[in-house]
């Protein structure tokens, strides 16, 4: 029974498949033919940036726009469009080249195009001997520019729409204008669609920055319609489902979190028949415009560092000897979580249209650009000492000048004679710093003699540095960060140079992730600019619901002893906080309590005037490096202004810039902790009702 059952549904089932291919078949393989679905993406807006208190950093504009959507039109139909709609807009013709004028005054000359060709070229052609493209190129060649001046300012519009409609991709919509499109003109289009197969009036977008070039450079940028994918990133993003007329992220942020900020694209299926025209068109998703990011940067703090950074650049060229000083970085950022609260970095260039100065953003010099960062760096030479067993918590060392033979006499800025490791970094010991190296690297020193060193001595620093932040990558959610340069050199000169910050280059960055690794007892946590994904809401000033928080990353832990670090610690409280300190005439009185290292570094100028020069001039670079409060950090900074003077005598802008920062940031947190408390009061006010029926009681008395 189960075996004729099982025999019946299977001839049931081949008696139906031959009715669909022998009895329907010519029917369904005529109807495949006639038509084919083709599914387009459509762009949406880009996801918006906003600061860490929710303000909006970038935004999108709408603008008015024209579109043309090629839906199997051939040439003579495009131009034909182009024609009408030339009628209706006014189009730049800034864009069309002399290939585009020749190929367009053959499309309207092709009789006289042809007579261009030869007999014989014509029976070579004929002979097969040359193929289309030769008589193309030969016709090309041959247009006079008399002839292109034939072409009239009207004929130019017509071309620059068609060269538009030609550079589109079938059934994907094609912008024409979106620059300066009048009301009149999209009134104008839209009234006449019907005439203008193809062309489509819609809404465009452009970013916009509510903060102006603050931060721009490390926002980013988006390419525009007429870039679409860039070429070296073709591939990539074509197998991802994009268009190649989309606009996508070039460059930082725009670029890190391009699949973030994209969107959500529109699908559309366009049912075509087989020559390619639309039969109809389907909406199989509305899309989505791309998610939102919330960032670290705090923009009130931002922008009252950047103010600091302007006004201190400005008084520091007032200076004697600071011809070649041009910039300026401050970072910083939380201690624990890596949060960059502030990327502020400034540069003094030349308007190219007035020739005078102006201070430019030059936040993206923080990850890109390297400088030697002086005795700033001293924190990890301790360290680095204690680990290799080269010293040890309170060894102490006579600090007084060294002479190694045939070199100049290396010292200290004054002799501190017989000091200990706390001594040495409150008061910025070089020497301390030198005879520490030396036994790092298995070496000893004898007056005006050569010193012989273990070149591995330089990997074991470069390692333990790295482990800070220093000469590696931070980690930080940018592209194209540096590693800054390391010397090549491996005589032991440069490798007393390499503990004292005078040899191998960091970035501010590296810097505050440095500083951040001590004060926050040996984590060096990756930085980073990206706080949060929300999900994008239509209301276009709030933010939606925590798609996805960013949490904090811990790349590595000092190989080291904790109380080792505390040692570290205590050393950087008493540059600021001690007598003796070489930050305490500044930072002494802070009721924060800071803690921190200075830095000066005698350099060799590589900035952009050194084309000026045989050989380049020496320079002193200003850092400091801190956090605050000493005893529960919650700000670390680092402060960097590279090529502060020439000669060895000059301004302290690293102090005040540093003391300013630290200011302007506890000063911010104090009023914004004030604001919410009497918020708070103003609430509990509202909530008890009889308390201002007696207070508007006392009022009329008192009226």
């Amino acid at each position: 029974m189960l075996f004729f059952i099982v025999f019946l549904l299977f001839s049931v089932l081949i008696l139906r498949l031959g009715v669909v291919q022998i009895v329907y078949g010519d029917d369904f393989k005529r109807e495949i033919e006639r038509t084919e679905d083709i599914t387009v993406n459509n762009p949406v807006p880009r996801g918006k940036m906003f600061d860490t208190n929710g303000k909006i950093i970038v935004d999108n504009v709408p603008k008015n726009a024209i579109t043309y959507t090629n839906r199997g039109a051939d040439q003579e139909e495009m131009l034909e469009v182009a024609e009408k709609l030339a009628g209706h807009i006014e189009k730049d013709t800034e864009k069309v080249q002399v290939r585009d004028k020749k190929d367009y005054w053959i499309i309207k000359n092709p009789e006289r195009a042809d007579e261009k060709i030869t007999k014989k070229e014509w029976d070579q052609f004929e002979e097969k001997k040359l193929d289309d493209k030769n008589i193309y190129k030969l016709k090309l060649d041959r247009i006079t520019e008399e002839e292109l001046a034939e072409l009239t300012p009207q004929d130019l519009e017509i071309l620059a729409i068609y060269r538009e409609f030609a550079s589109g991709y079938a059934l994907t919509p094609q912008i024409v204008k979106n620059e300066n499109v009048t009301p009149e003109e999209f009134a104008v289009v839209s009234e006449n669609l019907q005439e203008l197969p193809g062309v489509d009036t819609t809404t465009d977008w452009e970013r916009s920055y509510a903060f102006g070039s603050t931060l721009k450079t490390v926002l980013g940028k988006v390419t525009d319609s007429d870039e679409g994918i860039p070429k070296e990133q073709l591939e990539y993003y074509l197998s991802r489902d994009y268009s190649r007329n989309d606009r996508v992220g070039k460059s930082y942020l725009e670029m890190q979190y391009e699949d973030v900020l994209h969107g959500q694209k529109a699908k559309v299926k366009n049912v075509t028949d087989k020559a390619g025209n639309v039969l109809k068109t389907e909406v199989l998703s509305e899309g989505q415009r791309g998610k939102d990011l919330v960032l670290t940067i705090d923009m009130d703090l931002q922008l009252a560092v950047e103010k600091i950074l302007e006004e201190e650049l400005k008084n520091a060229k007032n200076q004697p000897r600071t011809a070649l000083l041009d910039r300026a970085f401050v970072v910083l950022m939380d201690p624990y979580t890596g949060e960059v609260l502030t990327m502020a970095g400034k540069k003094i260039e030349k308007d190219t249209e007035t020739g005078k100065s102006v201070m430019a953003d030059y936040a993206l010099g923080n990850i890109v650009s390297s400088y030697n960062a002086g005795s700033a760096v001293k924190g990890a030479t301790i360290l680095t000492g204690y680990r290799t067993g080269a010293i040890s918590p309170n060894t102490y060392i006579y600090d007084t000048p060294m002479q190694i033979k045939g070199t100049p006499v290396k010292k200290s800025w004054k002799n501190m004679g017989n000091i200990n490791d706390l001594t040495a970094l409150k008061q910025s010991s070089n020497v301390y710093m030198f005879k520490t190296a030396i036994e790092i690297g298995g070496g000893q020193y004898n007056f005006n003699q050569p010193l012989d060193i273990n070149i591995k001595a330089f990997d074991t620093i470069r390692d333990s540095f790295s482990e800070f932040g220093l000469g590696v990558r931070t980690g930080i959610d940018l592209p194209n960060e540096s590693v800054g340069f390391k010397g090549y050199d491996t005589r032991p000169g440069f490798l007393l140079d390499l503990v004292i910050g005078q040899y191998d280059t960091y970035t501010p960055m590296q810097l505050a992730q440095y500083v951040s690794t001590i004060a926050n007892g040996g984590y060096r946590v990756q930085p980073r600019l990206v706080k949060e994904i929300r999900q994008p809401l239509l209301n276009n000033e709030e933010l939606g619901p925590v798609l996805e928080e960013i949490q904090p990353n811990v790349l590595n832990k000092l190989d080291v002893k904790s109380d080792w670090v505390e040692r570290v610690q205590e050393g950087f409280r008493q540059v600021m906080q001690e007598p003796g300190g070489t930050a305490v005439g500044t930072f002494g009185s802070k009721e924060y309590k800071p803690a921190g290292k200075t830095g000066t570094a005698q350099a060799f100028y590589d900035g952009p005037e050194r084309y000026k020069y045989d050989e380049p001039p020496e320079v002193m670079n200003l850092s400091l490096v801190g956090y605050a409060p000493h005893d529960k950090p919650e700000i670390a900074m680092a402060v960097l202004v590279p090529w502060a003077y020439q000669g060895m005598n000059g301004h302290t802008a690293n102090y005040t810039i540093g003391s300013r920062v630290l200011d302007t940031y506890f000063q911010l947190k104090k009023s914004r902790e004030t604001s919410t408390t009497d918020q708070q009061t103003s609430v509990q006010m509202i909530q008890k009702p009889g308390v201002v029926q007696e207070e508007e009681q006392t009022e009329e008395s008192a009226e």
